[in-house]
């Protein structure tokens, strides 16, 4: 006879104490970043900026969400690499850290991104702008914006939209629509996709235009080339760069039809402009503009050098380019164009360009979540891309000031600490005294002895650490040790023997690298 085990039901509380409730705090990093919008004064100016958007108190009605906290969600989406308002909301409502960085507690509930899209349409342009010209000055206050020397270029954004919704301009006719009735005519009755889609892969004289099609969800997307090579709805966003540190003076997305040349001029005097407004002097003019080849138009290369920048852009059609047909301004605006690509500095500001602006590309749209829009229109999309944009100049001055940029920089640096102190105060120990067994050992007379020998192979996973080619090193004889080599175990006459923490290689006699278990 036995008594089974029962699970019994258990009374639970019905009201938990708040000390024993976790608290939302911080985590590091975002501990750093609200320091450095706190000395920013990044609240109050914010509350200045946005304070037209919102109804006087004395009209009543329900407070509005705090604009404060809608671009700290913002930025919680560019370092998280978060691409929706959905996702940013949902995160911020499951994690504690991201409570404590906007500083709700955990009884009170996070802005829905329904929210996020109300506050979005009632912020105009103009307060999106000037959040991003506030971090722009940030970052000349800690000498992050020199101003001398901009480069420029555009990448790729996948539209919210789906060339399978196309549609025809003037007589609305869906695309596939238009495909079987092409069909029909050319003699093939059918209703199959796959037969419709070869169909429209062979026929002649097709041709995706953006004048004839659009998609009636977002008329402002474009069909263009992804990134991948393939054919999509895509719109280009721009970045102008200072070269000298990397900060991005001016962020915009523009059609995906747009030429890189069209109003060029237009869009730098906009940089230039922003550049004068973070520095303090109205004067300020850059030096030099660099961009890639499809920048380069005559005209707007001329207007340029009107203001006195030199342009670092290389014509595309110099080969067939008729000088005879050009006038003698357009000869020298030409000339001066080719000298400043072919002088020492134009190569240099080149590598600079690549540099700098392909790494603001990669942390804005591949790392921060925004090389796919979940958004549609270009009003919506210069907003959220600006705020990108200031997010990663933000994470430019917390590297300047605290060594991380981004939370998994402050992980992978709290990784290497740990890493650090292993090898360190553990290993090291440890190396002694498989060294000294190893010794003990080979040295003793008698044969029972080797029984006691440290095996070596099972620290082999722990002491297996590749030499660097700089690291410190010392030849001493290890004849009479094992050393530990992938798939054998033989002697070594010599070796070079590393710092602690750091592995070893043998020496000319063995090309191939191994460790000392010593």
């Amino acid at each position: 006879m036995f008594k089974p085990r029962r699970k019994a039901a258990v009374q639970k509380e019905f009201w938990v104490v708040a000390e024993r409730l976790p608290k939302a705090s911080p985590s590091r990093f975002y501990e750093l970043l609200n320091r450095t919008l706190e000395e920013m004064e990044f609240a109050r100016q914010v509350w200045e900026m946005c304070a037209p958007a919102y109804a006087e108190v004395a009209r009543g009605g329900r407070p509005g969400i705090d604009p404060v906290v809608y671009f700290k969600m913002l930025m919680i989406g560019f370092f998280e690499g978060l691409e929706s308002e959905r996702q940013i909301a949902t995160r911020c409502a499951d994690s504690l850290s991201l409570r404590g960085f906007l500083g709700y507690a955990l009884d009170e509930a996070t802005p829905d991104h329904s929210s996020m899209s109300v506050i979005r349409q009632r912020l105009g342009s103009e307060c999106f702008e000037r959040v991003f010209a506030l971090v722009l000055a940030a970052l000349q206050h800690h000498g992050l914006l020199k101003g001398r020397h901009l480069g420029i270029d555009s990448s790729v954004i996948e539209a919210n939209a789906s060339l399978r919704n196309l549609s025809e301009r003037n007589t609305e006719e869906g695309y596939w629509s238009y495909v079987q009735r092409l069909a029909k005519e050319a003699g093939l009755e059918t209703t199959d996709g796959a037969a419709l889609r070869s169909f429209d892969r062979k026929r002649a004289g097709k041709k995706m235009s953006n004048e004839q099609w659009q998609n009636p969800h977002d008329p402002e997307a474009k069909i263009g080339r992804t990134k991948d090579g393939a054919t999509d709805m895509v719109y280009l966003p721009e970045h102008t760069v200072d070269l000298d540190t990397g900060a991005i003076v001016q962020a915009q997305v523009l059609p995906g039809d747009h030429r890189d040349s069209e109003e060029l001029s237009a869009r730098v005097i906009e940089a230039v402009l922003n550049v004068q407004e973070a520095v303090g002097d109205r004067e300020a003019i850059p030096e030099t503009l660099t961009g890639d080849k499809g920048y380069f138009s005559l005209l707007e290369i001329g207007r340029l050098q009107e203001l006195s920048l030199k342009t670092v852009i290389s014509d595309p059609r110099r080969a067939q380019r008729r000088l005879d047909k050009l006038s003698s301004p357009q000869r020298q605006t030409l000339a001066r164009a080719q000298r400043s690509v072919s002088s020492k500095y134009g190569r240099a500001l080149l590598r600079k360009r690549g540099q700098h602006i392909e790494r603001s590309f990669a942390h804005v749209l591949d790392a921060g979540g925004m090389r796919r829009a979940t958004l549609r229109g270009l009003e919506n999309l210069n907003k959220r891309h600006q705020i990108a944009a200031a997010c990663y100049n933000l994470s430019q001055l917390l590297r300047r000031r605290y060594g991380i940029g981004t939370p998994k920089q402050w992980v992978a640096l709290g990784a290497c600490v740990l890493v650090t102190f292993f090898r360190m105060f553990l290993l090291a120990p440890l190396r002694f005294a498989v060294g000294l067994a190893n010794r003990w050992s080979t040295s003793s007379p008698h044969p029972l002895h080797r029984h006691h020998s440290a095996n070596p192979s099972f620290f082999d996973s722990l002491l297996v650490i590749r030499c660097a080619p700089d690291a410190w090193t010392s030849s001493m004889p290890v004849s009479n040790r094992w050393c530990a080599v992938p798939g054998a175990r033989r002697r070594a006459g010599m070796a070079k023997r590393c710092c602690v923490g750091v592995g070893c290689t043998l020496s000319a006699a063995s090309p191939t690298s191994s460790t000392v278990v010593a």
